[in-house]
């Protein structure tokens, strides 16, 4: 497998570098993959929890916020 290309450019000189990631760019890379994978999977269950919260309630959330604010 080949791993991802990285795009370097030198605005003073206009040149233009595009490469394989290094070992440790591409462990880095997973690394921001997986916590950014982690994090959505965590808003969406939020999300689920908050509508299922409401629907308890047998509120909206417009209804909610004016309780709340």
């Amino acid at each position: 497998m080949t791993k991802p290309m990285i795009t370097i450019h030198n605005a003073e000189t206009d040149e233009i570098i595009t490469r394989e990631m290094n070992n440790s760019e591409y462990t880095q890379y997973q690394k921001d993959k997986t916590n950014a994978e982690a994090e959505k999977a965590e808003n969406e269950a939020k999300v689920t929890q908050k509508a299922a919260l409401l629907d308890r309630l047998g509120i909206t959330e417009a209804e909610a916020k004016l309780l709340l604010g």
